[in-house]
């Protein structure tokens, strides 16, 4: 008797479960298999048993942090980005040290220990600026961790300075920055890259600098917009290719995926993506991703109720009270939760709040 597609399609998704049950990983056909599979409560099922394994204790994680959008000015004019302004823009701005050492202080009496900070490619910013402004904020509050720039900052950084990635990255440290936020992964595909943000780094540069990152004993997160321009092989390659950088450096302390906001930018035309495609995301990167300890919910993104089902789709964390975020914000989405309400989330589904720092120490 001839197969069906449905008796096929269930053979291999039960082959797959086999796999992940007996910890072996996952290949690139897998992982599209999976994406392509019907029964979402079922893949979400899969992803939680390997979440639990993972993390068996009843803990859902969070961090009081602050994201500092220290400027907006940036030359790389990204076609999926509603927050930045070109150099010579009447819009633009450089937040001053009184600013941002205002807006730490407004963390700290919260009880907050990360300072995500982060802006643009703004051609009059070198090393010297951020060498100063990481110093300063040492020096008031020595307990934050700076959770500071992206790839694609700090490669800038390096270029108009006149320094190597390596060097660059060691003066800031020095300064005071203590890991590297997973910003700009796109999906790192070349083709798809071209099309979204075509002056960005390639591929190879964002792999190369996290490699770096690493190597000079800095973590980073790891992330992934998807929901634009890429494909679904293209999403199961940018996995992969995660997977096998934390196979040679274990420097990867989270991922976190969100998906594209297109309101206010180049690529407007596009429709957003769905809650089921999220919850399916991040359930096929908890699969995929067998050497990451820790997944992110995108509550800025999906709001708190798809967040919290996520909770069930292999999310263990639910990332930072933020207490402002502007470059996605910028875009129309605007989800931004107090201590209160994330623990409130976790309760609801089933687990255990924990506050965290960014490099997953339990605070409490």
């Amino acid at each position: 008797m001839l197969e069906t597609p449905i008796r096929t399609e269930r053979a291999r998704f039960e082959a797959i479960a086999e796999k992940v049950l007996a910890g072996e990983r996952l290949s690139f056909e897998d992982g599209l298999a999976l994406f392509h599979h019907p029964n979402l409560p079922e893949l979400g099922a899969l992803a939680h048993l390997v979440r639990m394994r993972k993390n068996p204790q009843p803990y859902v994680t969070y961090v009081i942090g602050r994201i500092i959008n220290y400027t907006n000015v940036c030359w790389v004019r990204c076609k999926f980005c509603a927050f930045y302004r070109p150099p010579g823009n009447p819009e633009g701005y450089l937040l001053s040290d009184e600013e941002i050492l205002q807006k730490i202080d407004e963390l700290v009496q919260q009880g907050g220990t990360e300072a995500l900070i982060q802006g643009g490619l703004n051609p009059k910013l070198k090393i010297d600026y951020f060498e100063n402004l990481f110093r300063l904020i040492k020096k008031h509050y020595p307990q934050v961790i700076i959770h500071g720039l992206s790839p694609a900052e700090i490669l800038y950084i390096a270029h108009i300075s006149r320094l190597s990635v390596r060097d660059c990255l060691i003066r800031l440290r020095e300064a005071g920055l203590n890991s590297v936020p997973g910003a700009g992964g796109e999906i790192l595909v070349d083709r798809v890259r071209q099309q979204i943000a075509r002056f960005k780094d390639t591929t190879q540069e964002w792999l190369d600098f996290m490699r770096t990152v690493h190597e000079l004993g800095m973590k980073s997160t790891a992330s992934m917009m998807y929901g634009h321009v890429e494909t679904l092989e293209d999403r199961v390659e940018h996995l992969i290719r995660l997977r096998e950088l934390q196979d040679e450096t274990g420097g990867f302390t989270a991922f976190i995926c969100w998906n594209f906001q297109p309101e206010g930018t180049e690529l407007a035309h596009l429709p957003k993506a769905t809650a089921a495609d999220y919850l399916r995301t991040v359930a096929v990167s908890r699969l995929m991703l067998d050497n990451f300890d820790h997944l992110q919910a995108s509550i800025l993104t999906q709001g708190p109720k798809i967040a919290q089902i996520a909770l069930r789709y292999g999310v263990d964390d639910m990332g930072s009270t933020m207490i402002e975020e502007n470059v996605v914000s910028a875009q129309g989405s605007k989800f931004i939760l107090s201590a209160r309400e994330i623990e409130r989330v976790i309760t609801g589904a089933g687990f255990i709040p924990k506050r965290r720092n960014t490099r997953y120490e339990i605070l409490d």
